[in-house]
């Protein structure tokens, strides 16, 4: 049996799947913890409304998801870097081009995937 993409450590909900979890209109993005030594290691933040469980996901289980410009050079502190980064409930892109802006970018992805309609999850049923 394959393990599940992620499961809620409250309330034991499984996810099999990037795609069910993305999906799920139970899961709010509410922010972005970074790292700044390894980019991919961020962490997503994910609200379990059922249980009020904060879920964490590292940022390179979706860069897979991402196809824009990764930038080499880090612009913290910079005059073109607003700062985003440094503020968790943060979530909007960077215009920055600075190293940590695909994660920014990523977040719009995520946070503009599709969710079911209440008439798709009675259907689904």
């Amino acid at each position: 049996m394959n393990e599940p993409f992620k499961t809620c450590p409250f309330c034991s909900k499984d996810w099999p799947s990037r795609e069910t979890f993305l999906s799920d209109d139970q899961l709010v993005l509410v922010g972005y913890q970074v790292d700044f030594e390894e980019v991919a290691l961020g962490l997503f933040l994910f609200n379990h409304t059922v249980c009020n469980t904060t879920l964490a996901i590292r940022a390179g289980l979706f860069k897979d998801m991402y196809f824009g410009p990764v930038f080499k050079e880090r612009r913290t502190g910079q005059e073109d870097c607003p700062g985003y980064c440094l503020k968790k409930s943060q979530l909007a892109a960077c215009p920055a081009q600075c190293e940590c802006a695909w994660v920014r970018r990523l977040l719009q992805v995520i946070r503009q995937w599709p969710k079911p309609t209440v008439a798709t999850r009675s259907a689904m049923r």
